[in-house]
């Protein structure tokens, strides 16, 4: 089981953000015996496809170079053209099979892990020229598996070869009474087609070491319980800072709703404990709104601001208890509270007219069953 520096166990799995920030630093899976198998075979399989021909371009290039009149060589303008032209030659016969093994390292390269550029993985570390972090990494477990790896590829790609050489000792010999041409068409067929097959047995190692070098990576990056309970507290916010953020959203709901009390038509009350401000323009409102509601300190601010405004103030505890406990600001009233508001807004508009209001018993409102609280501790009816 992993552990930290400071002996902390490491046994939960790593989470996508560490995934992430270990990618932007260059931490992926990379195994250099996939690499290295990609590059192998297909050099084996270019080879083979293409190799005869290419030797015999190159045989044409070998006898075109010594091949020349007794002018050339006692001119040395001339001579320096021939190579270079056979030179050139030369490298137009193998930039192709070069191309080739270009694309092939770079796409194996990406094949496990995936293409990834970083900066971080680029810039100098002082910390890779300590060498007691050099020795420590020479006695390390992941130095112990690179040597039983290369060991395990030399053993095997030493079998595969003895083999080979054993199952086409009949054919090798065969090749020493062919005539030259032959022979060298032949040798370098067989020469291919051994590439092919020793090529073939790292499949074994690559099969071994990709799942490791997965392991390992996962392993890597494995987290503490504590390093989980830290990461969580990072994206979710630590109880405090949301405390914070909540009591500041708070606040801030708060003066908006202050600020809308002096559009007010009245205000109605516990007469202490809670103060709920409402409004109805019958021509651009269907239904009552709650401007603003409060309790205890918020709801003697509304209580002042209402007087300093000249809007009326109704004590009605009931209506009162069931419109905080059941409205919210910024929406209409519920519906089942129309009848109890309709009363209180017809009384406002009498004594705004200067008309003689009938007397309305605000504590018995009609206030259905299911909205009905309990009057606070102390609190006035």
């Amino acid at each position: 089981m992993a552990e930290n520096e400071d002996g902390t166990e490491k046994s939960e799995e790593p989470s996508d953000k560490k995934l992430r920030e270990a990618r932007e630093k260059g931490q992926v899976p990379r195994s250099r015996e996939l690499a290295s198998l990609m590059m192998t075979l297909g050099a084996a399989l270019f080879l083979y496809f293409f190799g005869i021909g290419m030797a015999e371009d190159i045989q044409k290039i070998f006898i075109a170079g010594l091949s020349f009149d007794r002018s050339h060589a006692f001119d040395t303008q001339m001579l320096a053209n021939r190579i270079l032209g056979l030179v050139v030659q030369a490298i137009f016969l193998v930039l192709p099979f070069l191309m080739f093994m270009v694309l092939i390292a770079l796409v194996s390269g990406t094949l496990l892990g995936g293409w990834n550029f970083s900066t971080q993985a680029m810039s100098p570390k002082i910390s890779k020229m300590n060498p007691i972090s050099g020795l420590k990494r020479m006695v390390s477990m992941q130095a112990l598996m690179e040597l039983i790896k290369a060991l395990g590829k030399f053993v095997l790609v030493s079998l595969v070869a003895v083999y080979f050489l054993w199952y086409s000792y009949e054919e090798i010999l065969s090749i020493g009474v062919e005539p030259v041409k032959m022979a060298l068409g032949h040798s370098a067929k067989m020469i291919i087609e051994a590439f092919i097959f020793v090529s073939l047995a790292l499949i074994v190692i690559a099969a071994i070491d990709v799942p490791f070098q997965i392991h390992q990576h996962i392993n890597q990056l494995k987290m503490t319980k504590q390093e989980v309970k830290e990461e969580f507290k990072q994206q979710e916010g630590s109880p405090e800072v949301k405390g914070r953020i909540r009591q500041l959203q708070r606040e801030m709901s708060q003066r908006r709703m202050m600020q809308k009390v002096p559009e007010a038509d009245v205000v109605i009350t516990n007469p202490t404990h809670y103060a709920v401000a409402l409004q109805y323009d019958a021509d651009t409102m269907d239904e009552p709104m709650v401007l603003a509601i409060g309790s205890d300190f918020m709801a003697a601010q509304i209580r002042t601001m209402a007087k300093e405004h000249d809007i009326p103030i109704i004590e009605a505890p009931p209506l009162a208890r069931a419109l905080y406990h059941n409205a919210e600001p910024g929406r209409p009233i519920p519906f089942q509270l129309f009848k109890a508001v309709a009363t209180i807004l017809a009384y406002v508009y009498q004594l705004r007219e200067g008309q003689k209001a009938k007397p309305v018993d605000f504590k018995n409102l009609p206030i259905p069953e299911d909205m009905q609280t309990e009057a606070p501790k102390g609190a006035a009816e």
